[in-house]
């Protein structure tokens, strides 16, 4: 029972410091800060995190797991490879979840300082592109895509979506998220040889 709480009261901090990181950014945000929007003391903070940088990559960590999931779910459905490739794409628009961008934004930066953090944000870009290039290839099989090169496909793709996310969630008025929404869909349709409309 208090190992259950125990993970229970670690994951509810975990989720309270992504909200608090999500608002002030990684390099602002204190111990206080976060304990004290989870309303406990920073003595309970540390009982479960021993330093600022443990806390700082395992709520980077949670938010992960959160996205990863979804991946997950996309990966894993029966949908065709059109289908799959639409949910994908919708989930990693940068038009889509302003909180979890601008962690994920925060979180390359402070990637070049924390090493823990570096690494679980490659293995997050790892992985999406890996199931992007996947899906893709699968298309190419069954003949619903036109793609020599998935792997280059997927890391195009993911670099424009990136590279948009920051734009638009840095730059707030030099582009609109319809704009980037419609930018990215259409890269990812000449990808693949499909009309926008397919996409």
């Amino acid at each position: 029972m208090t190992r259950g709480f125990s993970r229970l009261r670690r994951e509810d901090l975990l989720k309270t410091a992504c909200e608090v990181i999500a608002t002030q950014g990684f390099g602002n945000t204190r111990t206080v800060d976060i304990a004290r929007a989870a309303g406990v003391s920073q003595a309970l903070l540390f009982y479960h995190f021993e330093t600022k940088e443990q806390l700082i990559a395992e709520a980077f960590a949670y938010a992960a797991r959160q996205h990863l999931d979804a991946i997950g779910k996309i990966e894993r459905s029966p949908q065709t490879p059109v289908e799959r490739l639409r949910a994908l794409i919708r989930l990693c628009s940068p038009g889509s979840s302003p909180a979890g961008w601008r962690i994920w934004i925060d979180a390359w930066s402070e990637s070049m300082r924390n090493p823990e953090l570096e690494a679980t944000t490659r293995r997050m870009d790892v992985h999406g592109r890996n199931v992007l290039k996947d899906i893709i290839a699968s298309g190419v099989a069954c003949g619903e895509f036109a793609c020599v090169d998935p792997e280059a496909s997927s890391w195009r793709i993911f670099a424009l979506i990136d590279g948009l996310a920051v734009q638009l969630h840095v730059h707030h008025k030099l582009i609109s998220r319809r704009k980037v929404t419609l930018l990215v869909r259409t890269a990812a349709a000449m990808e693949v040889g499909l009309t926008l409309d397919t996409l």
